[in-house]
């Protein structure tokens, strides 16, 4: 199950990245959105920064700790 939980929080991790590049492409990307305006740049971003926690937090508080 441990390797389950790192694979998930890898995975996440690398993800971010994913989100942090998209972030610079935002208007590009949802243009066909039709809303002038929206900070999909900020969006994007602040979502990186929160998957990257998230992905460092799984396994601080998932996994067992071993003395």
């Amino acid at each position: 199950m441990k390797v389950f939980w790192f694979v998930v929080s890898f995975a996440l991790f690398v993800g971010s990245f994913a989100l942090f590049g998209y972030a610079f492409l935002g208007q590009e990307i949802f243009a066909s959105l039709g809303a002038p305006g929206f900070p999909f740049e900020a969006t994007l971003f602040i979502l990186g920064i929160i998957v990257s926690s998230i992905a460092f937090a799984i396994p601080f508080h998932l996994l067992e700790k071993f003395d």
